[in-house]
């Protein structure tokens, strides 16, 4: 099979992203793809992205894991597939469309920047020395001092295989405050590796670090750039009215036989 494919990255978290809505790839399996997001065998990238038809949205987001697997929602392959969806066409001020934990809208701002509407936050899990909340995947998040110094593989798979998480999986977000707002590193689940950004995890830390009520922007760097969330704090343990924004950026495209 020859594939034609496209590859985007926001804030280094790289995807392979395949137009699928003549269903020509809807056949591929967990081998195939975990080939192709291979970065010695395959194109290479923390994840493959299939752009689908969706009666009554502009497009379905379909995305699967590293390891050939179909995953939860992903924020910054949201984005990359928003700027994929525009450049293959499909023209909106505003974006809808259908991704594996609900709708979504999104914006392409005039700054080229992407504001991707998450889903509301109905509450987080707090204990001693860390939070457990779903932002459309499931993140842990603990802060810790040092993030430079600190062993985010080592520590991040001890915690997503311990006993606790193994069987469903979670993502890892070690996080250290700044003036400005957070930087945080992430294990993923599924890339089994810490990536250089996570969207769902950046949305995650943010609203777990948020002390005030109402509406906030708080910043998030990651090792490949810088995210912003936007949100609304309601009560403590409430959040609505949440964007994602942050770059999307066209890489290169290409072809491949599997």
């Amino acid at each position: 099979m020859k594939i034609s494919f496209s590859k985007y990255h926001g804030t280094g978290n790289d995807f392979v992203i395949l137009d699928n809505r003549d269903g020509s790839y809807s056949s591929l399996n967990i081998e195939q793809i975990k080939f192709i997001c291979d970065r010695r065998f395959g194109i290479g990238s923390d994840g493959l992205m299939l752009l689908e038809n969706a009666e009554g949205y502009d497009f379905k987001m379909r995305y699967f894991n590293a390891d050939g697997k179909e995953g939860s929602m992903c924020g910054n392959g949201g984005r990359c597939l928003v700027q994929f969806a525009k450049d293959c066409g499909i023209v909106q001020s505003t974006y809808h469309f259908i991704a594996s934990d609900g709708p979504h809208e999104a914006i392409i701002l005039e700054s080229g920047l992407i504001k991707l509407k998450m889903q509301d936050v109905e509450g987080v899990e707090e204990h001693q020395q860390y939070k457990i909340l779903n932002t459309g995947s499931p993140h842990f998040i603990q802060y810790v001092d040092h993030l430079d110094a600190f062993d985010v593989y080592k520590e991040g798979k001890a915690i997503r295989y311990s006993d606790t998480f193994k069987e469903e999986g979670i993502n890892v977000n070690f996080v250290t405050r700044l003036p400005d707002g957070i930087r945080i590193r992430t294990y993923e689940r599924g890339v089994e590796d810490e990536t250089l950004s996570c969207g769902t995890g950046a949305t995650a830390s943010a609203l777990a670090t948020a002390e005030k009520e109402g509406p906030q922007i708080i910043k998030v760097k990651v090792q490949g750039g810088e995210l912003s969330i936007a949100f609304n704090k309601v009560g403590m343990q409430r959040f609505n009215d949440i964007w994602l924004i942050g770059p999307a950026q066209f890489v290169y495209s290409g072809e491949i036989s599997i």
